[in-house]
């Protein structure tokens, strides 16, 4: 009974594919071999992620007023030194970019009278990750957030018992950028400008009066203050023109910032002019241990 079951032509049409069968196995075969054609084109492409690179001499006008210190206010010079990097992100290069910023400051004020001066020297650090659109011919806009940390201290030659004020503070900023590639005669010029102000994060302040030395023996109440716009404001603008001459670009510039705290009944207000000076230009390192195609897609950082 078995074998007649076996052998009967019923028993061979379930191992006929159906019309329907037929199509369903074509589709999915046409499917695999898009998908492989697209696997392999993908990988035959080979993306390069250039560095842009600046490093910057700044030096300009600085105004100081704290009220920690003395309620005058006190103006004069100020110098610092930046490093700037820039590249697409290794995910989606051409959405996404990444910068990184690491700068030192000093600067050197006297008050109206001309008998007192005050110093001030600091760092800053940042990395900032921004989504691009290139909305135009040569144009290209960005925005997105930034991690910072500040770290400084002023210190007042006249002062007594209080004679240095530190300054910290950790953020979380909203950034933007504009670059725009142009040509004056023959010569490649990019500009660029880019603002960023704090939301939130966290500074140092003391209480008015607040000797460091009380400090150092346990009062640590009330140091560590919540940062937003209404009590630590900061405003850093920048505005850059890179002279594109050759591998090496010169970087023509100014760099302003305007910072205001508000805590513990102590205002501090510093704002700085600087005019920039230095060079920049692009820096492709390749991994010997991978082999590049024939035609890389090379992705800028800025446009």
């Amino acid at each position: 009974m078995m074998r007649c079951a076996m052998n009967s032509p019923d028993s061979n049409a379930f191992f006929k594919p159906t019309y329907m069968q037929k199509k369903i196995f074509l589709l999915i075969g046409l499917l695999w071999n898009a998908l492989s054609a697209l696997s392999g084109q993908a990988d035959s492409v080979h993306v390069l992620r250039p560095v842009t690179v600046a490093y910057t001499l700044e030096a300009g006008s600085s105004h100081i007023a704290d009220t920690y210190l003395s309620p005058i206010k006190y103006s004069g010079w100020g110098a610092g030194l930046h490093y700037e990097r820039w590249q697409a992100m290794k995910f989606s290069p051409e959405r996404w970019v990444m910068q990184l910023r690491f700068g030192v400051r000093a600067e050197s004020t006297l008050n109206f009278a001309g008998n007192a001066r005050m110093w001030f020297g600091g760092i800053d650090f940042s990395w900032a990750m921004m989504r691009r659109w290139k909305v135009a011919n040569g144009l290209t806009l960005g925005a997105g957030g930034k991690a910072g940390l500040a770290l400084g201290a002023l210190y007042l030659e006249r002062n007594g018992n209080n004679p240095v004020a530190a300054k910290a503070a950790v953020t979380l900023d909203a950034t933007c950028y504009a670059a725009y590639n142009m040509n004056v005669g023959r010569l490649p010029v990019t500009l660029t400008w880019q603002p960023s102000m704090p939301l939130t994060g966290v500074f140092f302040s003391p209480d008015y009066g607040e000797l460091y030395y009380e400090i150092y023996l346990g009062n640590h109440s009330g140091l560590v203050r919540y940062a937003w716009p209404g009590s630590y404001f900061r405003l850093d603008n920048s505005v850059m023109a890179d002279l594109h001459f050759g591998a090496t670009s010169l970087r023509l510039g100014y760099r302003g910032c305007i910072e205001s705290t508000k805590a513990n009944n102590i205002v501090s207000n510093h704002f700085t002019h600087s005019f920039v000076f230095g060079i920049s230009g692009e820096w492709l390192s390749l991994n010997p241990r991978k082999k590049t195609s024939g035609n890389p897609r090379i992705i800028n950082a800025l446009f």
